[in-house]
């Protein structure tokens, strides 16, 4: 399961243990409230998700990293008291209450929450004097003489031996006295909790190119290297402070974080880029709506990376700076991919994103089909289709201004009644094309697919893609 879905079971399963019958009492007797054990790579947020689920549910939270503590935290400390037995004085062997257990009390005092979640981290990454201790706390919610308090849930995770050297095995015993969940990393998931803490736009943006580089770990003859979602989140956290005050982040800062040389070297390129991206395109400038002409030429012409990384930086810029003026603030697109609603919510407080769906999906009714042609027969390949299937109004995809003008004439020279739709038109001519396309006046409309945008026109016998450059989403 991915960290969502293990968020979402441990809080159902901690409601299910403290739910009460009639008479008060816990509906699942203590002794069957068995502990959670969430396994999983390090650096995913487990500890994260038990500090939600302790908010949302309105109940305390003790959390230890058991790694970081002795024997002595989890039993406590001995001392020498006298007993008798059968009339003779015996000196007896005691623990004072653990520091785990007292933790406890202490935060039941301190907030009044008599019911709350013990979270022990790295469980089975602890040291060989500690792990029979542990394997008692599962199995007996104990440590050392102190039992747990009642309405106390025990939350454990650990990590798989893949991911730590010192890890040790579970027996049958203890296994079969837990609740056993895996988590895996899954950058969709967490993509999510970017948003609401925004994180640096710079690095999503490189992670929805390369999405196999948001969590990784490789053993090769240079050791251990690895990156991880508390990397990445890290890193952001001081990205933002570096620009603030000026600084560069270079490959080495990257390297830091990203324990892993590829990756970091690739990110520290890509930030490159994308500050590059900001200077060509001028960023501010087109904000301030002075675009160059050749501004437009070079984005309809450029790689989907590019356009991807041009987009959040005007969206990012953009967005901050209306969020300064304003409370609130609507997007409204027809079309707008997923990539970058995911830029648009980075930078929004609570947002709600509305769906309309249309009534039938068109996709399905679409038949498609692949003709391979050279460049020399492709014109008259695209004119004897249109003719020879009697298509009587057809629309045609080209990828650029320039080709979508240069079909048009060929077309128009060759017979057809033919228009384009391209960026550079205003929105009268946009409307006096489409209006003689839907009156049946043109039989073929030229288009390029991002001005083909929004278009509804019904009894479309055929859309061609030329070339083959567009997603039949695109016109679907």
């Amino acid at each position: 399961m991915n960290i969502r879905q293990a968020k979402n079971e441990i809080k159902h399963t901690v409601e299910a243990y403290l739910k009460k019958d009639e008479a008060g009492d816990y509906e699942i007797p203590e002794i069957r409230q068995r502990p959670v054990l969430l396994m999983g790579p390090p650096g995913i947020g487990k500890t994260q998700i038990m500090e939600q689920i302790a908010r949302e549910l309105g109940v305390g939270l003790v959390a230890y990293t058991i790694t970081h503590h002795t024997r002595q935290s989890a039993v406590g400390l001995p001392f020498i008291r006298e007993e008798e037995f059968a009339g003779k004085t015996y000196s007896v062997t005691e623990y004072t209450m653990s520091e785990i257990i007292a933790s406890v009390y202490r935060r039941i005092r301190d907030s009044g929450q008599q019911e709350g979640i013990l979270f022990i981290d790295e469980i089975n990454c602890v040291s060989e004097t500690l792990a029979p201790t542990m394997l008692q706390f599962l199995q007996c919610k104990t440590f050392g003489n102190q039992k747990i308090p009642e309405g106390w849930v025990i939350v454990a995770a650990g990590n798989p031996p893949e991911y730590n050297k010192s890890v040790r095995d579970f027996d049958m015993v203890t296994l079969d006295r837990v609740r056993y969940m895996t988590v895996e990393a899954d950058y969709r998931v967490w993509k999510e909790y970017a948003r609401a803490q925004h994180i640096s736009g710079a690095i999503l943006s490189y992670l929805e190119l390369r999405p196999g580089n948001f969590y990784r770990v490789e053993a090769d003859v240079d050791g251990m290297q690895f990156v991880t979602a508390r990397g990445w989140e890290d890193l952001s956290n001081l990205m933002a402070v570096y620009e603030k005050l000026g600084f560069l982040v270079d490959e080495q800062v990257i390297r830091e974080y990203i324990h892993h040389a590829d990756v970091a070297e690739d990110v520290a390129a890509y930030l490159d880029l994308y500050r590059k991206y900001q200077d060509d395109y001028g960023i501010p400038q087109i904000l301030d709506g002075c675009v160059r002409p050749e501004i437009y030429a070079r984005i309809y012409a450029a790689a989907f990376d590019e356009r991807l990384s041009v987009v959040h930086l005007l969206l990012v810029k953009h967005i901050i700076g209306l969020m300064k003026a304003r409370k609130s603030l609507s997007m409204f697109s027809a079309t707008i991919s997923r990539e970058v609603m995911d830029i648009g919510w980075m930078y929004q407080k609570d947002a709600e994103e509305i769906t309309v769906q249309p009534k039938e999906e068109s996709q399905p009714k679409i038949t498609q089909y692949m003709l391979e042609t050279s460049g020399r027969n492709k014109l008259s390949d695209l004119a004897q289709i249109i003719i020879g299937e009697g298509y009587k109004r057809v629309m045609v995809f080209c990828d650029t201004k320039f080709n979508t003008a240069a079909l048009a004439n060929q077309l128009a020279r060759l017979g057809f009644s033919v228009d384009c739709l391209h960026g550079d038109l205003s929105q009268n001519e946009r409307n006096r094309i489409m209006q003689n396309f839907r009156d049946g006046k043109l039989n073929v409309l030229v288009a390029t697919d991002v001005a083909a945008r929004g278009i509804d026109v019904s009894d479309v016998d055929a859309v061609i893609n030329y070339p083959d450059r567009c997603a039949h989403i695109s016109y679907a």
